[in-house]
């Protein structure tokens, strides 16, 4: 996808489809739209004579034109002009994006007139970002299409009309760089687990880190034993694929600066292990490692953006499968921590690979680490599929995040964690157990996790809800969102500003 900024009439522009918004309240053919009525031969005002465009957020309606402008007009509703954020300005590009999708054709231009309440740079970071995630689609296990299939791509994408140009395309640039990396991650979240595994996982981060210039090192099975991420290891016994841990590192920031470091959960396949999930739905347990994806996916934008911070990412990745040799309820493992844990469920593993991650995180001494996880069923019943929940140790770390997501349209919504809920990962045997049962076992799970930070400022975003589903927003389609790539790097480059 192309996104570029042009400084033209949109009534003379010459373009194959010209999106427009129409607010609410508007009642006829008034400034822009007065004057697109005029090449479209009063299309316009007949269209907004009728209940079909009353600036409801699921109007559209495309009208012809006449003359040597745009050969069609898109009137999508965009609801009330003075709740315009920049959630629903990546909406109305991304249903930009789609009218040009069911009409077959490559390209559109989006005006912006009308909806420059925005400052410039964040109306172009917002319009990109809707615009280019709108456009991704995985086709790259499809055969060539056949007549019928969804038409030819949208490629390009022209942001018009919007006054202060030169900050609209700083935005723009921006917005084209933090898509490219949630873009990446859903691409690493389609692929099947056959083909997706830690090996490919760190293939992609070697890949990554040369195209961007990230520094990048690998540990397989011999390093993480050597370090005593016995962990990972465990969870890795039960197949045939070995571990990996990737490190992906950005030094844009002073020599010796503590960097912020972003962990996520690389579960390539999550079977369950001896504690067998049911076969129902088992085919998406290739998204457990969307936390993985997403960090690898923020490494990019954040690299190809140049933030001035040192940034570390970290995915351990592994595979979780029953065999012989596989980790059984009853075990007791020891973590890179010096921690022992008694395995109650094996399908409890997210938690395991990420506490010798964050305990080789903490080394670092980082001025903050954040990890992200598909980690709990009980989180979707908590926030549905609306929000990720964030807990952490650091209660300004934990509203720094929750506002990166608004910003983002990644939104997360805290949870407690307080002592209490540590009692319940008490253990006979061990230091603690990997489940604390079914009473909050979103916190549980934190809790768990945060015995393996030090006195890091940490903050976990538990995903399972959010990292994919069926698309229902314009931007989306069914399968990996990227979540919370978009996020990570908000955050990131907040704390750097």
């Amino acid at each position: 996808m192309q996104v570029r900024v042009l400084d033209a009439d949109p009534i003379s522009h010459p373009t194959p489809l010209l999106a427009v918004p129409v607010f609410e309240g508007t009642s006829g053919a008034e400034g822009l739209l007065s004057r697109l009525d005029a090449v479209t031969e009063r299309g316009v005002s007949r269209a907004l004579g009728t209940s079909d465009v009353k600036g409801r957020l699921r109007d559209e309606v495309i009208v012809y034109g006449s003359g040597s402008g745009p050969e069609r007009v898109a009137l999508l509703g965009a609801g009330a002009l003075e709740g315009l954020d920049r959630e629903g300005v990546r909406r109305l590009a991304a249903r930009a994006v789609r009218a040009a999708e069911r009409l077959g054709l490559a390209s559109v231009s989006l005006c912006l007139e009308g909806a420059d309440t925005l400052e410039a740079s964040v109306l172009g970071q917002a319009a990109a970002e809707g615009a280019c995630l709108a456009a991704w689609r995985y086709t790259e296990l499809k055969g060539p299409p056949r007549e019928g299939d969804p038409p030819i791509p949208v490629t390009a994408v022209e942001l018009l009309g919007a006054t202060a140009i030169e900050a609209l395309r700083a935005g723009a640039t921006a917005g084209e760089a933090v898509a490219a990396g949630e873009n990446l991650a859903r691409t690493l979240q389609s692929r099947p687990g056959n083909l997706a595994t830690p090996s490919h996982l760190a293939s992609e981060a070697e890949r990554v880190a040369s195209d961007t210039g990230l520094r990048v090192t690998i540990f397989d099975e011999a390093r993480l034993a050597e370090e005593g991420m016995h962990a990972i290891l465990a969870v890795s016994r039960g197949s045939q694929e070995e571990a990996r841990l990737i490190v992906l590192e950005h030094r844009g920031g002073r020599e010796g600066e503590p960097p912020m470091v972003l962990v996520g959960k690389g579960l390539t396949f999550d079977a369950g292990g001896i504690s067998l999930k049911p076969a129902g739905g088992m085919e998406d347990m290739k998204f457990d490692m969307s936390g993985g994806a997403a960090v690898i996916g923020a490494m990019h934008a954040i690299a190809t953006l140049g933030v001035p911070a040192n940034v570390v990412g970290i995915v351990p990745s592994s595979e979780n499968l029953p065999s012989g040799s596989a980790l059984k309820p009853g075990d007791v493992i020891r973590t890179l921590a010096g921690k022992t844990v008694e395995v109650t469920n094996t399908d409890a593993e997210g938690r395991l690979i990420l506490a010798d991650a964050l305990a080789w995180g903490a080394r670092l001494r980082p001025a903050a680490m954040v990890d992200c996880a598909t980690l709990t069923g009980a989180v979707v019943i908590g926030l549905g599929n609306h929000a990720a929940a964030v807990l952490g140790t650091d209660e300004g770390l934990i509203e720094e995040l929750r506002e990166a997501g608004s910003r983002s349209g990644e939104r997360c919504w805290p949870l407690p964690l307080w002592e209490e809920y540590r009692k319940q990962l008490e253990s006979e045997t061990a230091d603690l157990v990997n489940v604390g049962g079914r009473p909050a076992g979103t916190i549980t799970a934190a809790c768990f996790l945060s015995e393996f930070v030090e006195d890091i400022p940490w903050a976990h975003l538990d995903i399972a809800g959010t990292a994919y589903g069926d698309g229902k927003l314009p931007y989306q389609r069914k399968g990996g969102y990227g979540f919370p790539t978009r996020l990570l790097v908000e955050w990131v480059r907040s704390r750097a500003a």
